[in-house]
């Protein structure tokens, strides 16, 4: 029951309220949160630990008109359901429904699109340096998380926000791992205030225009600030970005939150330039289970809230994940040289076991690909082999270190790239649509797209293998159901395989769609090629299967401009080959979130769609084939 929440249709109906009904109104939307997210399964933690950080952000800047900008999206659930979506939170990650993330074409409140993490400081001092510029009075808050701290890209903006005057920018550091560990209480809550206050305000203001004729007194009380705030808050390192760092305050605690964000909105108005607030808050917060692991319930499926997380009585498939998580515990066994690296992704790469059983040889960078890439170029160039495990979008982040400090230097790097193709729910943000493209046109790089899980290990071995960079990318969730076989074995390199013999047409297979090809041909009595490689190409097996059909046919779940299927084109054009080519693949559109069957077969790369693909394209060519072997036939 949510009678309160019930009459909330925009953040303007939050601030009408008087400020004690602020905490039933978060207790209700809590309750409306953990009950819709079970139904549809979603982000989970981190969205309970928002919930009051939300209600007093609406409640205190005029949004839409002051601008909010969530970092990475993850937590704005609360935000959706007070700002006019609360009955589409049904449709939560489905096709055609909300999306769990910001997006500017969904809401006006949702002022900037966001999924990847480190953007909101950047979004947020380009909005409040616009609204200078254009003489507007209006502020721009940025949340950001503080994993979301580590990356290089938030403090480069904290570093050009520090030096702008009249800059209306507020930067909340949500503070929820407890990484920066400072103790939240009364007496905090009272320095926050008073810290964020007018007195304060005004009498720093005159001490420093007093002192200011005495330079050896300013500098004295400027490290007496400095030393009397940093006893019990970490203000310095902000403060010397340029920014006055306000907290840290309890994130849970709507009396403080209020009038500390009041406070901070007067500082602004009064062109006190960016401000910081340090708030605390606890990821799960208000559901026991979440709160005691926050981790399990980061982004469950649906379940049952009185009953929590269920085991499967079943065991499920072997994931993708979970074969380069035993492959790589493996090897690091067998080779002592062997190092991981992730950008903050240990659960989602599969990296827990390797961390508990090589922890010395574990490294978690936290969120900062381009660090990641350029770290592990440093350990290659110590003769160490250097595994990144990195979901594909997100390698996208560190282009610049693959390329010249990588490859340039032809360095022993594997890229383990997880999320592959289309990922579901997480929808354009998330989706490994374009590794392929932007790999394959970079020297000494190469790429294995394995069609199962067999074959993922197999080729594990085979990049490992090499002295040179190599990635393996492989999709999220479970593939055929091949057990992968115990050892490393690896398969050979740069080669195909033809899987399955016919006539007229080949189907050339990169990756898992190897599965839904054989399908095909099965009913169409056509080959079909298991590539195993990008780059480099079997061309030795590609011309051969050119000169015994007539047609080609290129499958991948990747982008189809610069993809496999164009280095297929490529290699034919270069070996003076003429043949028909039809190239199946992501077309040149970004795709939207949604079960990742559904999504594979409006893109026609399931069974029916590649069969039907096939037929338009080359049906009257198998025809004439078929007719010409029934004649010769009847003729023998």
């Amino acid at each position: 029951m949510t009678p309160l929440l019930d009459t909330i249709e925009s953040p303007a109906d939050v601030r009408k309220l008087p400020r004690g009904q602020l905490k039933t109104l978060s207790d209700e939307l809590r309750a409306y949160l953990l009950d819709s997210v079970s139904k549809t399964g979603g982000h989970l933690s981190s969205n309970l630990g928002t919930v009051e950080l939300t209600v007093a952000l609406h409640y205190v800047f005029n949004t839409p008109e002051d601008r909010l900008v969530w970092d990475v999206g993850h937590q704005t659930y609360p935000h959706k359901i007070l700002t006019g979506r609360k009955d589409r939170m049904g449709t939560l990650r489905q096709f055609g429904g909300l999306s769990g993330f910001p997006r500017r074409d969904e809401s006006p409140y949702d002022t900037f699109g966001t999924a990847h993490s480190s953007t909101s400081i950047s979004a947020a001092l380009g909005m409040a340096l616009a609204a200078r510029q254009k003489g507007e009075e209006r502020y721009s808050v940025a949340i950001i998380g503080d994993g979301a701290m580590s990356a290089g890209m938030a403090f480069e903006a904290m570093n050009n926000a520090g030096i702008q005057d009249n800059c209306k920018m507020l930067v909340v550091l949500n503070d929820n791992d407890m990484s920066i560990s400072p103790p939240v209480g009364a007496l905090n809550r009272y320095l926050a205030q008073l810290m964020s206050g007018r007195f304060y305000a005004s009498a720093r203001s005159v001490g420093l225009q007093v002192l200011s004729v005495a330079p050896p007194l300013l500098e004295l009380a400027k490290r007496l600030e400095s030393h009397a705030k940093g006893m019990v808050v970490p203000a310095t390192m902000f403060e010397n970005f340029g920014f006055n760092y306000i907290g840290p305050i309890d994130g849970h605690d709507l009396n403080s939150l209020v009038p500390t964000l009041e406070n901070i909105r007067q500082l602004m108005k009064n062109g006190s330039g960016p401000q910081f607030l340090h708030v605390v808050t606890k990821k799960g917060q208000g559901y026991k289970m979440a709160e005691a692991d926050p981790i399990a319930y980061h982004g469950p499926g649906k379940f049952d809230p009185a009953m929590g997380l269920q085991k499967a009585l079943t065991p499920a498939k072997q994931t993708f994940t979970q074969v380069f998580g035993t492959w790589l515990c493996d090897m690091a066994a067998h080779d002592t040289r062997l190092v991981g690296i992730t950008p903050a992704m240990r659960e989602g790469s599969g990296m827990v076991e390797f961390h508990q059983r090589f922890p010395g040889r574990y490294h978690d960078v936290g969120i900062a690909e381009q660090h990641a890439v350029t770290f592990a170029a440093g350990m290659a160039c110590e003769g160490l082999k250097p595994v990144v495990a990195i979901y594909s979008t997100f390698l996208q982040r560190g282009y610049d270190q693959l390329v010249h400090d990588v490859a340039l230097q032809n360095l022993p790097v594997v890229f383990a790239l997880d999320r592959a193709g289309l990922v579901g729910a997480d929808g354009a943000t998330h989706a490994g649509a374009y590794d392929i493209a932007f790999l394959r046109c970079i020297p000494n790089m190469s790429i294995a797209c394995p069609a199962d899980e067999r074959e993922c290990r197999m080729l594990l071995s085979s990049a490992y293998e090499q002295n040179h960079p190599v990635a393996v990318r492989y999709p999220r969730g479970a593939g055929a159901g091949v057990a992968p076989e115990a050892g490393l074995e690896a398969l050979p390199f740069g080669k195909a395989e033809v899987r399955r013999e016919g006539k007229g047409v080949a189907i050339l297979a990169f990756g898992t769609l190897l599965y839904p090809a054989l399908q095909v041909a099965d009913k169409l009595g056509v080959t079909v090629v298991n590539m195993r490689w990008a780059k480099p190409l079997d061309v030795e097996l590609l011309l051969h299967i050119a000169a015994s059909h007539d047609a080609l046919v290129t499958v991948e779940d990747g982008a189809i401009m610069g993809g496999a299927g164009s280095a297929v084109s490529e290699a034919l054009q270069a070996a003076g080959v003429v043949k028909p080519v039809l190239h199946l693949g992501l077309p040149d559109e970004f795709i939207e979130h949604g079960d990742p069957a559904k999504l594979m077969a409006m893109q026609g790369l399931d069974a029916a769609g590649i069969e039907a693909s096939v037929v338009a394209r080359f049906g009257d060519l198998m025809a004439a084939s078929q007719a010409v072997k029934v004649a010769l036939k009847s003729v023998a």
